[in-house]
């Protein structure tokens, strides 16, 4: 009989036993209950809670890249390139076609895309194209001995000295002039911006497209004289068959302060977008114009050894003579950045953001802009980039905006929930007061009436202050009522009876115990301010461009045509806010529930 009472007693303690670990997650015994603290069984709650740590997880993640790659991605708010405008997401500009690998006869390159033709003259096109007649490609071309890329139509030329044009065909690219099409022998072309270029071999240089763009001046003795040129959105320069540089204009600018020094001894020339630079017989560069991103700095390393220079947008490369290579300038996509060559170089092309180099054994390298992780909008900046600036940004507002509200609410809750009469009476009302007011509409008539009157960063101050001054009754009411209970605890009275001072009390016994309800509230609103100003900045009176929120981003993606045709454009940042207020409010459930277990049930 004792056996069987002593068999029930252990079956009895052993089914506690798993009803505690049931309790508080399967992971403790009856003796680690004994001495954990609240915080720790708070804290042990909210780890098991696996929808709350996945939020923790992508949280932290968003977070980490907002804050850190910024560091490894630069942005310069104030960039726009419109050769760069509306590219969808992905890489491969720079990713030579394996038929073309070793058999390469020359390489150029377009605003995203290249083209090349190998040594039995046929055509090679990879990249994004801006538009779908570049694939279109004309018949009969022949065999191809030049081909010049622009912003979005090519130029080639066969062996037999036919021009062929295809892509955009806007402003009269597709019009050659008639003096080409009646037997000038051409030498070189150009494809620009929205225009195009020829040299014949008597010397004269021939150019059609937008005349307004680019309009060329010649001045006496040089149409007939011409040994090569080069050309950039402003202006074209030729070098003579004498050695002498002449910028095409009759306007005095940065482009025509060529060097006195330099003429009559060049052999080569090259544009930048904001600079222009020439070899000499003695290999040395001379550049000059304005020195924007470093395109002036020419290395000392490659002076008096180079043979040939190519520009890109802001930065220059030049082949050496002994088959190496340098380059300066810009780097925002590692355009300086030259991969390992084991082998002589014989030929270098450059444009926009990209190099090639062809080696003897007709092996091409490549190196630059190779795509946009996620594309670009329609001013050509890399959402990627702005993503994570926006993100920053977002995160700020939000998070300014809740410790002021926060602090607002704790003062007020507290000291209201403890006076109680007539201080809890003006003090509710007060709140009442301010929460009545209507966030939006007070924010979009207060931007309007002094929005144009300060600065950006005054506008994005004046943005926290009024989220954070508007959001603080919710807490209030909040901790009034947490204070109101907890000020009838034995433990108040006892901080009386020692003469603690009324602020003591609030500050330093009561508001402890209602810390975990404040820090879920706080959580919540974070959320709930990043979703405000974005929706402010998504209407136009929230963060303003250039600078980058989430919100603005979707605000410029709000069109027809951006959401059927440039779909990458509003599915980053909308995708990237929804999971991080969604993540916030997760955290905040997962804490509400860890300190409240019976708010599940509820």
């Amino acid at each position: 009989m004792a056996e069987k009472e002593n068999k029930k007693n252990k079956k009895k303690s052993t089914v506690g036993t798993a009803a505690q670990k049931m309790l508080l997650g399967g992971q403790m015994t009856e003796e680690q209950e004994e001495i954990l603290t609240p915080t720790q069984m708070v804290f042990r709650s909210f780890i098991h809670d696996k929808v709350a740590m996945a939020g923790v997880c992508c949280f932290l993640f968003i977070f980490a890249c907002c804050v850190v790659l910024p560091f490894f991605w630069p942005i310069d708010m104030y960039y726009q390139d419109v050769t760069q405008a509306n590219v969808a997401p992905g890489f491969g500009m720079l990713k030579v076609p394996k038929s073309l690998q070793g058999n390469a006869e020359q390489i150029s390159i377009g605003s995203t895309f290249s083209v090349g033709i190998d040594k039995e003259g046929h055509v090679y096109e990879w990249g994004q194209f801006p538009t779908e007649k570049l694939k279109k490609l004309p018949s009969g071309m022949g065999k191809l001995t030049q081909i010049s890329a622009g912003l979005d139509h090519i130029v080639a030329l066969n062996e037999d000295g036919e021009l062929f044009t295809w892509g955009n065909d806007r402003m009269g690219l597709a019009s050659i002039p008639m003096d080409l099409r009646m037997g000038e022998t051409i030498t070189k072309v150009y494809a620009g911006y929205q225009f195009s270029l020829a040299l014949t071999e008597r010397g004269r240089l021939y150019n059609w497209g937008n005349d307004y763009l680019l309009e060329l001046k010649f001045p006496e003795g040089v149409q007939g004289n011409i040994k090569t040129f080069d050309a950039n959105n402003d202006i074209a320069i030729v070098l003579t068959n004498d050695g002498r540089v002449v910028p095409l204009t009759k306007k005095t600018n940065a482009y025509t302060a060529v060097p006195e020094v330099i003429q009559g001894h060049v052999v080569d020339i090259a544009l930048s977008d904001e600079s222009a630079a020439a070899v000499t017989d003695d290999g040395k560069v001379y550049t000059w114009g304005n020195n924007i991103k470093g395109s002036q700095r020419v290395e000392e390393s490659v002076q008096g050894h180079v043979k040939a220079i190519e520009g890109g947008r802001f930065h220059y490369v030049v082949l050496l003579d002994d088959g190496t290579l340098g380059v300066w300038g810009d780097d925002a996509f590692s355009q300086t950045k030259i991969p390992a060559i084991n082998e002589s170089i014989e030929q270098i092309s450059a444009g926009y953001y990209g190099t090639y180099a062809i080696s003897e054994s007709g092996k091409v390298y490549s190196w630059g802009l190779d795509g946009y992780m996620m594309g670009t909008d329609d001013f050509g900046r890399d959402v990627f980039r702005r993503l994570l600036k926006g993100g920053r940004m977002t995160m700020t507002v939000g998070a300014i905006a809740v410790i002021i509200s926060t602090i607002i609410g704790v003062i007020v809750g507290g000291v209201s929930g403890y006076k109680g009469g007539k201080v809890d009476n003006l003090m509710m009302r007060l709140t009442e007061i301010v929460s009545s007011l209507p966030f939006l509409p007070f924010a979009i008539i207060l931007s309007a009436i002094i929005g144009n009157s300060i600065s950006e960063t005054q506008r994005i101050i004046m943005i926290m202050i009024i989220l954070g001054f508007l959001s603080w009754p919710g807490i209030a009411r909040l901790v009034r009522g947490s204070v109101l209970a907890e000020r009838e605890q034995e433990f108040v009275t006892a901080a009386k009876a020692l003469g603690v001072k009324e602020w003591g009390i609030i500050f330093r016994h009561i508001l402890p115990n209602v810390i975990t309800v404040i820090i879920v509230n706080a959580t919540l609103d974070f959320a709930t301010c990043m979703l405000t100003e974005s929706s402010l900045s998504f209407i136009g009176f929230g963060v303003t461009e250039p600078n980058a929120t989430w919100g603005n981003m979707l605000n410029s993606a709000r069109s027809a045509t951006v959401i059927e045709n440039y779909w990458w454009r509003w599915v980053f940042p909308a995708a990237i806010l929804a999971i991080c207020t969604v993540s916030i409010n997760c955290i905040g459930d997962g804490l509400r529930d860890a300190i409240d277990p019976k708010s599940k049930e509820r």
